[in-house]
């Protein structure tokens, strides 16, 4: 039987969370620290962009057809804890993501990985993968070191049902369940699926932080993978809204709500800040905290968080307006609209944020217009790049995201006038088609800590330097 194969492209990989609904208050936090690799070129960055988003619409359509037939929703009772990992910088990469240290099997192995809203699938490098020097270096996980693993059958719903990437093929009900992940760009993953438990440092006012295990995750054992996209990395952690991604696992535990704060896209390797799982002082807080210690709002702007079952795995967010320099933009509504072949999601494994072509033309006329006193410079992969060091003074244009409600998202210049060259600086946005969603990239993301409360489907943002 031919293999069922799931084209996916993690613009250089990622991670996803999927929330489930969780019911009384969280004593504790938990947090992940989060690396960015490094920015690399541009035009690398918009080339991996631009599959991603070519991978997202397709892997849309395909979600889209089963939709109605997900009804089910899942749920969990609540633990009084929570939990954070490390999140960093790592420009020194070449690679326009962020990453996050992670701890899987008993006893523990540590790896580095990809943080995707865009996955459902959280897998890492095999012992027996094609990487001498990832198994070398002892960045390669060896199941047969944990008490812990357990193989998933091919026979299994988890592997028939939630994994559309696994194989067909099923020898015996006791085969492993096995996955071929094909990326747009060339890149690959394929091994087999089990079930593992990954170590988390639980942490909050009420005592010392302390370590617990977080069983029953879906994890892929990738023997075989290929593609630049994991060369700086040892896998993806899946943050996307799924039944099977580490998100869903953990905020069904803690709270329901993840949350993560990026640091600036060029940040150096030790600047830090966390992925944290459970409720985030720094998102209630009315002043500084110590994740987030020179936040510059004192209260999380709030949207509706959009879990519609046609946009799995990714998060939609409603729009309503973009506006520059106060002025309000004519771009038509059925752009931000999922049911008029648009709308909008949030994506930690895109770098430039994505426009559909109405929402794109508009807003670059705007920032243009702006701009005109500096001289055009031709830069690839963007149509709007100036030179920064002619003697014309501009201040840069107030660009403005309006979502549903009255919540705003004011980024910081730099995030979408962005440094392309030494004195180039060029519109960091590019065109996507229409119909088609739009993406809002990590550059766009970043400074700002973003809380996933999945189980209240609800969004919050304020912005941050991220760091400690």
């Amino acid at each position: 039987m031919a293999a069922r194969r799931l084209t996916l492209l993690l613009a250089v990989a990622a991670a996803a969370l999927f929330a489930v609904a969780s019911g009384a208050r969280a004593s504790k936090s938990a947090q992940f620290d989060l690396f960015r690799l490094g920015s690399g070129s541009l035009a690398q960055q918009a080339f991996h962009d631009r599959y991603r988003l070519s991978t997202i619409a397709a892997r849309l359509r395909l979600t889209s057809g089963r939709a109605r037939r997900r009804t089910r929703e899942t749920a969990a009772g609540s633990r009084a804890a929570a939990f954070a990992m490390p999140l960093g910088s790592g420009a020194y990469t070449g690679i326009g993501q962020y990453f996050v240290r992670f701890r899987v099997g008993t006893p523990a192995q540590p790896f580095l990985l990809v943080a995707d809203t865009g996955s459902d699938l959280t897998w890492v490098k095999c012992s027996n993968s094609s990487s001498a020097a990832a198994d070398k270096e002892g960045r390669a996980f060896r199941p047969e070191r944990s008490r812990t693993w357990a193989p998933i059958s091919c026979a299994s719903d988890t592997c028939v049902k939630s994994l559309p990437f696994s194989l067909a093929t099923c020898p015996t009900p006791g085969t492993a369940c096995a996955y071929d992940y094909r990326y747009k760009d060339g890149s690959a993953a394929l091994g087999t699926v089990g079930t593992e438990s990954a170590t988390i440092a639980l942490s909050g006012p009420a005592a010392a932080p302390s370590k617990a295990k977080l069983k029953g995750l879906v994890l892929g054992c990738s023997t075989s993978y290929s593609g630049p996209s994991f060369d700086a990395s040892d896998g993806v952690l899946s943050l996307g809204y799924s039944d099977i991604s580490f998100a869903s696992h953990a905020a069904s535990r803690f709270a329901g709500r993840f949350s993560y704060c990026l640091v600036d896209h060029l940040a150096p390797r030790n600047a830090t800040s966390y992925l944290t799982f459970g409720p985030n002082p720094a998102v209630s807080s009315h002043t500084s905290s110590s994740s987030c210690p020179r936040a510059a709002k004192p209260r999380a702007r709030e949207t509706p968080l959009v879990l519609d079952a046609r946009m799995r795995p990714f998060y939609d967010v409603s729009i309503k307006a973009i506006s520059v320099d106060g002025e309000f933009l004519k771009i038509p509504r059925a752009v931000w609209d999922v049911d008029a072949g648009g709308g909008v999601i949030l994506d930690s494994g895109t770098s430039l944020t994505v426009l559909a072509k109405p929402a794109y033309r508009a807003v670059v006329a705007a920032l243009d217009k702006k701009l005109a006193a500096l001289p055009r410079v031709t830069m690839d992969p963007f149509e709007y790049c100036y030179n920064w060091t002619s003697p014309s003074v501009v201040d840069l244009p107030k660009l403005a995201v309006h979502f549903a409600g009255s919540a705003r998202l004011e980024p910081p210049g730099k995030s979408y006038v962005i440094d392309a060259a030494p004195g180039v600086k060029c519109i960091g946005v590019q065109e996507g088609p229409w119909p088609g969603i739009s993406v809002i990239g990590n550059i766009l993301q970043q400074e700002h800590l973003w809380e996933f409360d999945l189980k209240n489907r609800r969004l919050r943002f304020k912005r941050s330097r991220c760091t400690h």
